[in-house]
């Protein structure tokens, strides 16, 4: 990667760390299966995927596309399944059964930054990179996803593309999205020949209301009036793409722009 690219990546970190982590992501103790994404105390699975994706379906896909709040599985113009990421173990369970094991990397919290929980993170072909947490962070997800390449291989070796929403992928020049695109789904890093940019595609992962909200008391009140400053410390969010120039070298999501709020 180009200096530029890394320094849009290490802002937009920032970034997500202010708007989505909250929590840390589970560390598997080697278990490749979804169904272990989350463990309780003694080691065993909690849950199975709620996905429930049969082998034959899932080897006819030959697209992924990562939406603001979920991952879709395509063959051709049809969608296999609609994973919300906020099932971390289904999320994980279809993109191993589809791609195969994925290399594991654990760190230490701080390890990858001041801002960064431990925690176990996926990358298959280097191409998708998924984080799985142990508890839905507070924008709601429950993994963080990045696409770093334009397709991946399967477990067969077939290829499969990876896109974000309307067909968006990395390498693709969207010079003139950034240029139509208002200053508040925008965010330069760096100047001149360095300029990165951050672009929001779709937005997602908005602030919930607290219940207590239409009681009409002070204190309900007085939540709003906090919720609302968090909501604008936390800017917008949803799903993004970094670039170097003009030129997408990153998908993700959650991944806010105009983010206040510092760890």
């Amino acid at each position: 990667m180009t200096p530029r690219t890394l320094l849009a990546l290490g802002a937009a970190a920032l970034a997500v760390t202010a708007g989505s982590l909250g929590v840390g992501p589970s560390q598997l103790g080697g278990v490749p299966t979804a169904a272990a994404a989350e463990l309780p105390g003694d080691g065993t699975p909690s849950a199975t995927p709620s996905v429930d994706v049969s082998t034959a379906k899932l080897r006819r896909v030959d697209a992924v596309e990562l939406d603001a709040e979920s991952l879709v599985f395509r063959s051709g113009d049809k969608t296999v399944a609609d994973v919300s990421m906020r099932d971390s173990r289904s999320t994980v369970d279809l993109l191993n059964r589809l791609l195969g094991t994925p290399a594991r990397t654990q760190t230490a919290i701080g390890s990858g930054g001041a801002c960064f929980p431990s925690g176990t993170t996926y990358t298959w072909g280097g191409a998708l990179r998924v984080a799985a947490m142990t508890t839905p962070a507070a924008a709601g997800n429950a993994v963080e996803i990045r696409v770093l390449k334009d397709t991946v291989r399967s477990r067969s070796g077939d290829p499969v593309a990876l896109s974000g929403p309307d067909g968006v992928q990395v390498g693709d020049d969207i010079g003139d999205e950034l240029r139509a695109a208002p200053r508040s789904d925008k965010v330069s890093f760096g100047s001149g020949d360095s300029r990165a940019w951050q672009l929001l595609l779709e937005p997602g992962w908005a602030p919930t209301t607290d219940d207590d909200a239409d009681t009409g008391d002070e204190t309900a009140a007085d939540d709003d009036t906090t919720a609302s400053g968090d909501a604008d410390d936390a800017g917008s969010n949803g799903v993004s793409a970094l670039t170097n120039g003009t030129v997408v070298s990153v998908l993700g999501s959650p991944m806010p722009v105009h983010a206040q709020r510092s760890c």
